[in-house]
């Protein structure tokens, strides 16, 4: 309980912070003309492309998957028995006004003690969670006190768990055996099977101009979400535009050796509906970087001519654009990331587009 308080006194400069970062009722009104936005995924992907979204509309509901496993999360899941809060955090760093300095203070991590390995904003979650009673009550207190541009929620409230099956016949449990056996799979579920979607999630479906699927890890972080039976019915249901944005890479095990094509075909079968565009990246990845991301066991995703013909056959618009960048880390060296301004730009020509049609 020690960790709770600590991280309830640092509510007071969040306090502090969210009011540094809040715009003028002009600047609000200017964006609050903009398309619903409807963003679907978890983890690093969906919080990339919303930090791109939030400079054209502050009418943004990103829905994030709850099946996180790994570390600060998992830890809170398995002691606290609550959702896990990492991939919402996130999320709501990234609609923030001032993501890269309200990153630093949400993302500390702690080194030592009882806290060690546990971010700050995690344990901010946690205590709002404890304090209200409810993680989806926990989420719209942070979504307000940080002053986002739109809103950040999880796709359900209930616990779940990835299970699948491989092509051998192994079951597997969790999401991180669902990552080590991604390539292997030959079907995915949910556990239990009846979770219901929350209400305020439906509710974004029926407000959606558009609805973007990714990008993210696919079995472990965009599909989870469409798993979930009620949630994947509505979007099949909605006249809104539907985009799936696929990764820059292959996964090592999750999705290693699969095509643009076989990603797609995953998203068909759990939403019950071909996407109506999908976006892909067309720019040469430098070769120091593809010799890095190989030898970890991830390959380039690019279509060719068959995937393209084979795509537009389902249905679906091919979208292939510049949409990478380049960062470094001091761990992880030279990394590809979808650049968030590029990939916005793309989406927000397509809603023009559309709205012109």
């Amino acid at each position: 309980m020690s960790f709770i308080l600590g991280a309830l006194t640092a509510l007071a400069v969040i306090f502090f912070l969210s009011g540094r970062f809040s715009r003028s009722g002009r600047d609000n009104k200017q964006f609050s003309r903009g398309p619903y936005v409807l963003a679907v995924g978890g983890g690093t992907g969906l919080s990339t492309l919303l930090r791109g979204l939030k400079a054209y509309t502050r009418n943004i509901t990103a829905v994030v998957a709850v099946t996180d496993e790994g570390g600060s999360s998992g830890r809170i899941r398995n002691e606290w028995g609550m959702l896990p809060p990492g991939d919402v955090r996130h999320c709501m760093t990234a609609l923030a006004e001032n993501d890269s300095e309200l990153r630093r203070i949400l993302e500390y991590r702690f080194d030592r003690g009882e806290l060690a390995g546990h971010s700050l904003g995690n344990l901010i979650l946690l205590a709002f969670t404890e304090m209200y009673g409810d993680f989806s009550k926990a989420v719209k207190q942070m979504n307000h006190l940080l002053n986002i541009r739109g809103r950040v929620l999880p796709v359900t409230t209930e616990g779940i768990t990835l299970v699948g099956e491989t092509i051998k016949g192994l079951n597997v449990k969790g999401e991180l055996a669902i990552s080590e056996h991604g390539h292997e799979l030959n079907e995915i579920w949910l556990e239990p099977e009846n979770a219901k979607t929350l209400p305020e999630v439906l509710d974004a479906v029926d407000d959606a101009d558009v609805i973007i699927l990714g990008p993210g890890s696919l079995f472990t972080s965009v599909i989870p979400n469409i798993l979930m039976q009620d949630f994947a019915d509505r979007i099949k249901h909605s006249d809104a535009p539907k985009i799936y944005v696929c990764n820059l890479m292959t996964q090592p095990d999750e999705t290693q050796n699969m095509n643009i094509m076989q990603h797609l075909d995953w998203i068909c079968a759990a939403l019950g509906c071909t996407p109506d565009f999908i976006i892909t990246n067309s720019q040469a990845i430098p070769d120091d970087i593809i010799e890095s991301y190989r030898r970890e066991g991830a390959s380039p995703l690019y279509l060719d001519e068959e995937q393209r013909n084979m795509i537009k056959g389902m249905g679906c618009e091919c979208i292939e654009a510049d949409i990478m960048g380049v960062s470094e880390t001091k761990k992880e060296g030279r990394v590809l990331r979808h650049d968030p301004a590029k990939l916005a730009n793309v989406i927000f020509r397509l809603i023009r587009r559309l709205e012109s049609d």
